[in-house]
């Protein structure tokens, strides 16, 4: 492909930049290491900030004040200037070229102004991005000529001749490629890394054990290939510290955290600590938040009303759905409240409950303390039992071969289980059928005899051989968190 332009990245830079030389009648070739494009952005859960856009009332001077005064000693009016100047065409942009609604403007920490752009549906950064990504791999279909897509390739190398850059080398299938043309590196940051010559290790060790919310890409490739050409570093050790990520109580300590967006506190969301009590203003700037978040006991909670939780419903839902957020009426946490006694290190004391004025000086807790010891008592009565059956039929189920039979014809899924020669059909799906027209309406025009289409049995064998992670844009984690569930809204 000639005069093609090298993209390094399908995140939301990348892509907007191969749009960009699109645009001015170039070619551009975009190289990924991933299955699917993506990147960071389709994490960004709040949107897109603009000053002056079509949708609000604000000025780029204004925005840039903000950001100045976000910046603090890190201020580089020049790149201020290109930002905030050029923020309301970016959004623009946007909504024209790719007719995306962000019609929603938002207040978020650390702006004066309503700036932060959204769309009703779905997060904003994931809708951006998709419309992109959509965009280029329609181009590429149409005009393979001015558009080539390569993923699952690693970039390792830029290309010299003397002192200027012609092309990058990279790795795809264990083999090397090379590819010449003008490159530009849009390959995110590199708060992922967490490898031996890790970047964040080297500049910030300080903050090298806490987990990052960026995608398991961000390694900081694009770093390590300019600074081994003899490209200068800088404000490497500027690593901001986001305030909010959300843990999931299955996986407490894993390294890769969804990210809380701003967004939730933008809405009204509370900020409490351990002790129950508000401790900063939850749209201050994230360097001031995340202060505050050191200072105060832990853990920390976010909190939205119901009138917050509806502003950014589509957010909750999925948090929820993914069991990263609980969703509370005062009638359900009522049923949470105990009468337990513990001891001088905060422990429950099993067996023992405290009932009127004994109480914490509260004498209304009779009807609680006899609710809460009945359920002890019980509790422990079902647990006896159960253990006395699990225990009869331990050992008496011999191994068992699961079959999965998909029938076209009839639009049936059958799973049969087997324990040794008795076979039993343990489920049936059906799709629901379209109810029948009434006599009243029209009839349907006669559609043509298909050929049926063979039956098809999937042992559980098969199944397991789609083990790859990589194969899903999700992961495994949308495979098993959703498993047996409707993933419609999600």
């Amino acid at each position: 492909m000639s005069g093609q332009i090298i993209v390094v990245g399908g995140g939301l830079s990348g892509l907007s930049a191969a749009h960009t030389v699109l645009e001015r009648g170039g070619n551009v070739v975009v190289i990924d290491k991933n299955s699917f494009f993506g990147g960071n952005s389709t994490k960004a859960t709040s949107g897109i900030n603009g000053a002056l856009t079509k949708t609000q009332i604000d000025s780029a001077e204004i925005f840039a004040q903000d950001t100045t005064r976000s910046a603090r000693d890190l201020a580089r009016p020049d790149l201020i200037k290109v930002l905030t100047g050029n923020s309301a065409s970016a959004v623009e942009w946007l909504q024209e070229k790719f007719k995306l609604d962000l019609s929603l403007v938002s207040r978020l920490g650390g702006h004066s102004q309503p700036r932060t752009h959204r769309g009703k549906e779905m997060f904003p950064g994931m809708t951006i991005t998709y419309a992109l990504m959509e965009g280029i791999e329609e181009i590429a279909k149409k005009q393979p000529d001015r558009v080539r897509l390569i993923k699952k390739a690693r970039a390792t190398k830029l290309i010299k001749e003397g002192e200027t850059v012609v092309g990058v080398e990279y790795v795809k299938d264990g083999q090397t490629f090379k590819e010449y043309g003008p490159v530009v590196l849009a390959t995110g940051g590199y708060a992922a890394d967490f490898t031996e010559d890790s970047l964040i290790k080297k500049y910030r060790p300080d903050i090298y054990h806490l987990p990052t919310t960026n995608g398991d890409h961000s390694t900081g490739d694009g770093h390590k290939m300019i600074m081994s050409i003899g490209g200068k570093a800088t404000h490497m050790e500027k690593v901001q510290v986001h305030p909010t990520g959300l843990v999931d109580p299955k996986e407490p300590n894993a390294k890769i955290k969804f990210l809380a967006a701003e967004a939730l506190r933008g809405v009204g969301g509370l900020l409490l600590n351990g002790e129950g009590k508000r401790f900063c203003d939850e749209l201050g700037h994230r360097d001031y938040v995340t202060g505050e978040i050191w200072k105060t006991k832990g853990p920390i909670r976010l909190v939205l009303n119901s009138k917050a939780s509806k502003e950014i419903e589509w957010h909750c839902k999925h948090y929820v759905g993914r069991g990263l957020m609980r969703k509370f009426s005062g009638e359900a946490l009522a049923r949470e409240i105990d009468s337990e006694v513990r001891n001088e290190q905060g422990n429950v004391i099993p067996g023992l409950y405290a009932s009127g004025e004994l109480a914490g000086g509260v004498h209304v807790y009779g009807r609680v303390a006899g609710d809460s010891a009945s359920r002890y008592l019980f509790q422990n009565l079902s647990c006896a039992t159960a253990n006395r059956r699990l225990e009869q039929i331990t050992g008496q189920l011999a191994p068992y071969q699961a079959t999965v039979s998909v029938d076209p014809a009839s639009q049936k899924v059958n799973l049969e289980i087997s324990w040794g020669q008795q076979k039993d059909a343990i489920s049936q799906y059906t799709p629901a059928q379209t109810s029948q027209a009434s006599p009243s309406q029209a009839p349907a025009p006669e559609k043509k005899a298909e050929v049926p289409r063979e039956k098809k049995e999937y042992t559980a064998e098969d199944v397991a051989k789609h083990n790859k992670e990589n194969d899903h844009p999700g992961g495994k984690k949308a495979i098993l968190i959703y498993a047996g569930k409707d993933a419609t809204e999600e």
